[in-house]
C-alpha cells in the first residue's frame, strides 16, 4: 500500500513538473513569434522596399542593444497602409507603434486613437520650434522623423538651352506668372513653361496663405477668399488660352514620377511642384538636369517646410513606455541613423546628417537643397482636416470641368463655396 502511495505521489510530482516545463516552452514560443508577449512591440509603416529593408535592420540593432525587446513588424505600400489602418483603429487593434502622416494626423487624433507623446524629452534632438508647430491643442501626437518642405523643381538644362532666365530663390507669384508668359515664346510647340494647377485646392491655398488671408480649410472653418480665388483662376484661364499650360487632356493624364507620364521627366513641362521627399525621384529620372526653387511667395511668405511623417503610439497600447523609449531612440541613435539613411527623408538630427553627408548621392543633395530653399519664407503646412475629403474631391471635379470648358468659373465657385459652407456648418454642429 505504501509503495502505491509513493508511486502516485511520484507521478503527481512528475506531472506538475512536466506541465510547468510545457508552460515555459509555450511562453518562449509566444515571445519569439511576436504575438504580443510583454517584450514584443508591434510596429507598422508604409513605404518602398528600400525603407522596409532599412527599418528591419534598425529594429535588429535595437534588439541587440535591448535584448528584452523584440518586434512584430508589418509594412505595406501607401495605399494598402491607409486601407488597413482605419479598420485597425475601429477595432482598437492598432499596432503599438505606427507611422503617421500629417495629412491624416488630425483625423486619428479626433478619433482618440493616438497617445499624447509630450512627455518624451526631445531636447537636443528636435528644434523646440518644430515641436510647438506640430502640437494639436497643446499636445504632441507624433514624433517627427525627418525634414520636409514644398518647392518647385525645374528643368535647368532645357531652360538654359532655350535661353530662358532661370527661376530665382524667393521669387514671387508675379515673377512666377511672368516666367510662364516669357518662357512660352521661347519654347517649341508641345512644351509648356508651367502646369495647370487650377484644379488643385492646395495650390490655390498656397496663393491665399501667401497673401496673408489664412488657409482655406482649418478644422471646421471654411475660408475661401472670393476675390483672390477669381484673380488666381482667371490667370490660369488666360494661360490655357495662350498655351502657357498644357491642354486639359494632357494635364489630367500626367502621372508624377513615371518616366513617361511625369510632366517634367517626359520633357513636356519645364516646372512642377516637388517635396523634399519626392524631388530625389525626379533627379533619378533626369540625372543632372533638375534644379529647385521655392513655391512663389507673397507678402506673408510662401510654401511650407516642416516634418510631415511621424512615429505615433496607439492610445490602446499596453506597452506605451517601452514604445516611447524606442521612438526616441529611432530618431537619435547614430547607428540606427546610418542604417536608415534618407529612407524617410532628411534626418532631423544634424549630427546624423553630417555622418551621412559624405556618402550622399546627387539626388539626396538636391533634397537637402530644396529644404534649405523652402524654409526661409515658409508658412505652416495646412493639410485637409478631418471631414473635408468630399469637398477636396468636389473641388478637383468642378475645376476640371472648368478646364474642359464644361462650366464657367462662376458656376464652379458657387458649387465649391456652397459645399464648403455646408460642410463647415455640419462639422461645427450648427
Amino acid at each position: 500500500m505504501k509503495s502505491h502511495r509513493f508511486w502516485y505521489k511520484s507521478l503527481t510530482v512528475f506531472m506538475v513538473v512536466l506541465l510547468l516545463l510545457l508552460s515555459a516552452c509555450s511562453g518562449n514560443k509566444k515571445e519569439t513569434s511576436g504575438s504580443g508577449a510583454d517584450g514584443t512591440l508591434s510596429i507598422m509603416w508604409w513605404g518602398p522596399q528600400e525603407r522596409h529593408d532599412a527599418t528591419l535592420k534598425a529594429l535588429d540593432i535595437y534588439t541587440e542593444q535591448n535584448p528584452d525587446v523584440k518586434f512584430k513588424p508589418e509594412y505595406l505600400a501607401w495605399d494598402g497602409y491607409w486601407s488597413k489602418l482605419p479598420t485597425l483603429a475601429a477595432s482598437k487593434s492598432m499596432t503599438d507603434i505606427l507611422q503617421m502622416d500629417s495629412a491624416y494626423m488630425d483625423e486619428y487624433v479626433s478619433r482618440g486613437t493616438l497617445e499624447d507623446l509630450s512627455d518624451i524629452d526631445l531636447s537636443g534632438i528636435v528644434d523646440p520650434k518644430i515641436i510647438e508647430n506640430l502640437k494639436i491643442d497643446g499636445k504632441l501626437y507624433g514624433i517627427p522623423l525627418s525634414h520636409n518642405g514644398q518647392g518647385l523643381a525645374f528643368n535647368k538644362a532645357e531652360l538654359e538651352a532655350a535661353g530662358i532666365p532661370l527661376p530665382q530663390k524667393d521669387w514671387t507669384w508675379e515673377d512666377y506668372f511672368d516666367f510662364g508668359i516669357n518662357a512660352r515664346s521661347k519654347l517649341p510647340e508641345g512644351k509648356y513653361p508651367v502646369n495647370d494647377y487650377s484644379s488643385g485646392w492646395d495650390w490655390y491655398q498656397y496663393y491665399q496663405t501667401s497673401m496673408g488671408k489664412g488657409p482655406v480649410l482649418e478644422g471646421d472653418k471654411f475660408n475661401l477668399d472670393k476675390d483672390l480665388w477669381f484673380e488666381f483662376q482667371k490667370i490660369h484661364e488666360e494661360f490655357r488660352k495662350e498655351g502657357i499650360v498644357p491642354p486639359p487632356d494632357v494635364q489630367t493624364a500626367f502621372l508624377e514620377n513615371d518616366p513617361k507620364g511625369d510632366p517634367m521627366a517626359s520633357g513636356t513641362v519645364m516646372t512642377r511642384n516637388a517635396t523634399v521627399g519626392s524631388v530625389s525621384v525626379l533627379e533619378s529620372l533626369m540625372p543632372g538636369k533638375v534644379e529647385v526653387v521655392n513655391i512663389p511667395t507673397g507678402p506673408a511668405g510662401g510654401g511650407w517646410a516642416q516634418p510631415t511623417i511621424f512615429l505615433s503610439i496607439s492610445a490602446t497600447s499596453k506597452k506605451k513606455e517601452k514604445a516611447k523609449e524606442f521612438v526616441k531612440w529611432f530618431i537619435s541613435d547614430m547607428e540606427a541613423g546610418k542604417v536608415l539613411g534618407l529612407t524617410r527623408g532628411i534626418p532631423l538630427s544634424e549630427e546624423i546628417y553630417k555622418e551621412l553627408e559624405p556618402t550622399l548621392e546627387p539626388k539626396d543633395v538636391l533634397s537637402k537643397k530644396l529644404m534649405e530653399t523652402a524654409i526661409d519664407k515658409a508658412l505652416p503646412f495646412y493639410p485637409p482636416p478631418a471631414g473635408w475629403s468630399e469637398w477636396v474631391q468636389a473641388y478637383e471635379k468642378e475645376m476640371q470641368a472648368v478646364m474642359y470648358g464644361q462650366q464657367s468659373l462662376e458656376e464652379a465657385f458657387e458649387k465649391i463655396n456652397e459645399l464648403g459652407t455646408s460642410t463647415a456648418a455640419k462639422l461645427s454642429g450648427k
